[in-house]
């Protein structure tokens, strides 16, 4: 499984709107997404604390063929250049599952 997390920094005053129309992309964009095996948004519990979306894909062929997609740029709003439309950026990282153990 690989892993991509996306740190986003958003302001407490625009927070729940933040949420909305992250959640409305997810639900548009993401379905039917080859590899892709589960999507999340986490909210921080900390005042000042960053917004987290966690992706796991089958591979990291998956995903860059993700970044490769339409639903990519329809998820990011990016023009047609690859740049975002609201100049939003976060910190991407990117993981290699080691051990994973259900319950």
């Amino acid at each position: 499984m690989y892993t991509v997390m996306n740190r986003i920094a958003v302001p407490a005053v625009g927070a729940e709107a933040f949420e909305e129309r992250f959640a409305a992309s997810m639900r548009t964009t993401l379905p039917g997404v080859d590899g892709l095996l589960e999507a999340r948004l986490l909210r921080p519990q900390q005042e000042g604390g960053v917004y987290v979306a966690v992706m796991d894909f089958t591979g990291g062929e998956a995903f860059a063929a993700w970044m490769r997609s339409e639903s990519f740029r329809a998820a990011h709003g990016l023009s047609g250049g690859g740049e975002s439309a609201d100049g939003a950026g976060g910190g991407v990282e990117t993981f290699d599952t080691v051990v994973s153990v259900g319950a």
